[in-house]
């Protein structure tokens, strides 16, 4: 069922994204004093007037040259409108009206879209009154709110209910058989490509690309579909070393970049080719892998490496020294300003998704397990040979398995290795994080002395 669409849309600075998260109910986009920290659209489900929507915070709407940046913001803008059930033009009631709220006013009223104007930041007594100068852009009457102190939000919630289209015909059968979309979030370093990626893989500009750095201020999600199933593929910021992060908005973005990898079952690492794998760029894959989640390599910008033969060698050489936990990941060599090889990476997510999801039964896992024990006995430690009993696959997301024995959980991390190698190889698991757990058991058959 397609839920209807109500877009958030003004001048930069007049409260949208605090709107769009009052609205939401929860923070979801980045709020900050900074002017159009908003640049790409962002969307969220929530419930508004008993109906479920997609929300869209947009970024804010300025008189700028298309091939600008802020005229490229302002396109997305516009097409956010145009895919739209209900636009929300928000304006300041605690500035009043400028030239530039006037101007897309008159651009709103040409609109064929249902259009409540707000008048935010009315708040206290003088509020409303203040609220009231907006009556001049002929858009209707102006509800007066303040998303920063929740005031006038219910009344709001009303008049976009009052606005929304007909509800589509209920399908039951379709939406109980409906699938779980895969989690894919893309993360790297700033400009390596993330955004002009997610572009290709929708086949839209859904993302603001160019060659400012770190374009992207905040984790925006976009529902797609590749030929296996559903996707929540969500574009991050760039992230760069915690040193260099001198801003606040900066490190707002970092932790809603690293929010996105905890949500995240896969995580497509994007590298720049001509720059190869550099110290942040591991420091992204480990932190992956310490929260468990898959990763795959897009090898970005390949089509500007001349020594394609080197760059490979290099690169192979640098995961193996510092990679050797997600041992066998996949690397997809790809352009995403043209899209060559970009076919071959969701057939690689879907396979590092398989593994990161399948369980191995306790049978095949102990004949694996024996196997080891009899071409490698435990280590003596503080001279008495550990004994390992048998182990067990409680769950995967990623595999985790549980190795009982007496003191297992003195094992050393050379045989600890040993293991978690023969397992990838045993059952194809490379590139994916493994963890091992180990648990001691005592021997029933040894009476106290």
């Amino acid at each position: 069922m397609t839920l209807p669409v109500v877009a958030i849309l003004g001048r930069p600075n007049v409260g949208k994204s605090s709107l769009f998260n009052r609205l939401a109910g929860r923070r979801i986009a980045i709020v900050d004093d900074t002017p159009g920290v908003t640049r790409d659209r962002k969307e969220t489900t929530c419930e508004i007037a008993g109906r479920e929507v997609t929300l869209v915070d947009t970024a804010g709407l300025e008189e700028a040259a298309p091939e600008s940046l802020y005229g490229r913001m302002r396109a997305s803008s516009e097409a956010a409108l145009e895919q739209c059930d209900v636009a929300l033009f928000v304006v300041d009631a605690r500035a009043g009206l400028t030239p530039a709220d006037r101007a897309f006013a008159n651009w709103l009223r040409r609109a064929r879209r249902p259009v409540i104007l707000v008048a935010n930041k009315a708040e206290g007594r003088g509020g409303a009154a203040s609220a009231m100068e907006a009556f001049e852009l002929g858009l209707g009457e102006p509800i007066a709110v303040s998303a920063e102190h929740g005031e006038g939000i219910w009344g709001l919630m009303d008049a976009i209910g009052e606005h929304l289209p007909e509800p589509d015909a209920p399908e039951p059968e379709e939406e109980e058989g409906a699938e779980r979309p895969l989690r894919l979030a893309i993360l790297g370093r700033p400009n390596a490509g993330k955004s002009t990626l997610l572009n290709q893989l929708l086949g839209e500009e859904r993302m603001i690309t160019g060659p400012e750095p770190g374009l992207t201020r905040d984790a925006v999600a976009a529902p797609w579909r590749d030929e296996v199933g559903p996707i929540r593929l969500v574009d991050t910021a760039g992230l760069r070393k915690k040193a260099r992060i001198t801003q606040k908005l900066e490190e707002l973005s970092a932790a809603s970049s690293i929010g996105a990898l905890r949500e995240a079952e896969v995580v497509i690492l994007v590298l720049d080719a001509t720059l190869g794998l550099e110290e942040q760029d591991i420091r992204i894959a480990r932190l992956a892998e310490r929260e468990g989640r898959a990763v795959v390599i897009a090898l970005n910008k390949w089509d500007a490496v001349e020594d394609r033969a080197a760059a490979k060698a290099a690169l192979d050489r640098v995961l193996e020294e510092s990679l050797n936990q997600l041992k066998g990941i996949e690397v997809v060599p790809m352009s995403a300003a043209n899209g060559r090889g970009v076919d071959r990476l969701m057939p690689a997510v879907r396979r590092t998704h398989e593994r990161w999801n399948r369980r191995i039964g306790t049978g095949a896992l102990n004949r694996w397990f024996e196997k080891m024990l009899e071409r490698h006995q435990p280590p003596l430690v503080d001279g008495r040979r550990l004994k390992l009993r048998y182990a067990t696959m409680p769950k995967a997301r990623p595999p985790t398995m549980v190795i009982f024995g007496t003191r297992a959980e003195q094992l050393p991390l050379d045989y600890r290795r040993y293991l978690l190698n023969g397992f990838r190889e045993e059952f194809d698991m490379p590139g994916v994080p493994v963890r091992m757990q180990l648990r001691s058991s005592e021997n029933p058959f040894v009476e106290d002395s």
